[in-house]
């Protein structure tokens, strides 16, 4: 890669492409954490200049390469796709990149954009967003004191039902489009990468099956999988499972991670994330949300007072002020960047395995 210069701006200046459901998402994000959206890219000229107002967009671009050099940073909001040819352009620009998950649909295509992002010194982040709740960093804190005892066992599940019937449809079902594996690669790998960040354990086996519910969409056959059922080990030793699912009627968001160790079981249930179920031999216990009580952490993270609800796009603000910090020179303990994004390439690249061969896979580390 040719010498770039890489900025630490003082000012979080945006470029959002992609105008849909995560670019709103991202550019509420950039204007809570006091930056702006310097311009935007859409699909079409035309669905970018429509989502402009509520997008907060400065300019609307027809030229990504434009767009690219009137910003600090460059938010990819893209079908999974194109992440990779944005992602490299920004970064060979010298901007700092914030990139939808997975970075690519390929773990070598994943593995050179992690490359160069580190080779160019540039902030590159991706949006492993779940780890900013408040109660899954109290739970975090909790295994790292020891609180918990030896992990042993860790299980859960990540369920929706966008995708229950056969007219549901969307680019994500196309392979080409958002790569062989959907459901793991879009709800999975947030799942696996949860884990990995509360436990402090990585996986190192599994043992994978996938199902595809609904075998035509929308006029057309359909190759990726609506269901996943994964068997796990870890090198620290806990085993476990987890079940994802698009088509699991009534279940809107449901991620659900429990952590059983020989002192302690700690529950978090993402569409209930006020709270953090704590397990004992002798005693059961609910602890809310209240940064009074919460470790440093989860306290720093908790923006409101205790029962005042917080939740996803809260987390998204987070995740982005973060990202902003990091890009200043103070980089905050957990920001999930390329190499977390790589990581969720490897363990994605076992389950395909797994459930090809039909037998365990390693993951490598």
């Amino acid at each position: 890669m040719a010498h770039v210069t890489i900025t630490r701006p003082t000012t979080y200046r945006a470029a959002v492409i992609g105008t849909g459901f995560m670019g709103r998402v991202h550019s509420h994000a950039i204007a809570v954490a006091g930056g702006t959206v310097a311009g935007i890219a859409g699909s079409t000229p035309e669905r970018a200049r429509r989502a402009a107002p509520s997008l907060r967009a400065e300019a609307v671009f027809d030229d990504i390469g434009a767009l690219i050099d009137a910003a600090d940073v460059v938010h990819v909001c893209v079908p999974n796709h194109l992440h990779a040819p944005i992602a490299l352009a920004a970064i060979a620009a010298g901007k700092h990149v914030v990139c939808e998950k997975p970075l690519a649909t390929d773990l070598e295509t994943a593995r050179a954009m992690t490359e160069a992002a580190a080779e160019a010194g540039v902030v590159a982040t991706v949006p492993f967003v779940y780890r900013f709740h408040p109660m899954v960093r109290e739970a975090r804190a909790r295994v790292a004191a020891g609180s918990v005892g030896r992990l042993t066992l860790a299980h859960g599940s990540y369920l929706q039902d966008w995708l229950l019937r056969p007219d549901d449809d969307n680019w994500r079902v196309d392979a080409d489009k958002g790569g062989a594996l959907r459901a793991f690669g879009d709800i999975g790998s947030h799942w696996c990468d949860l884990l990995e960040f509360v436990t402090g354990d990585r996986i190192t086996a599994v043992s994978a099956q996938l199902s595809t519910a609904n075998r035509r969409r929308g006029g057309r056959d359909v190759s990726t999988e609506d269901i996943v059922t994964l068997q796990f080990a870890t090198a620290g030793g806990m085993i476990g499972s987890t079940v994802v699912s698009q088509v699991s009627a009534g279940r809107k968001n449901r991620l659900l991670l429990e952590v059983s160790g020989t002192e302690a079981t700690l529950a978090f249930d993402q569409e209930r994330p006020e709270t953090l179920w704590i397990g004992g031999r002798e005693i059961n216990g609910v602890l809310m949300r209240d940064p009074e009580h919460l470790s440093a952490d989860a306290a720093r993270l908790a923006r409101v007072p205790g029962g005042h609800a917080q939740g996803y796009q809260d987390c998204f603000n987070a995740f982005v002020a973060d990202t902003g910090a990091a890009i200043a020179g103070n980089a905050p303990e957990g920001l999930p960047v390329f190499e977390d994004g790589l990581r969720a390439a490897r363990i994605a690249e076992a389950v395909a395995e797994s459930a090809r061969t039909r037998d365990w896979a390693e993951v490598p580390s």
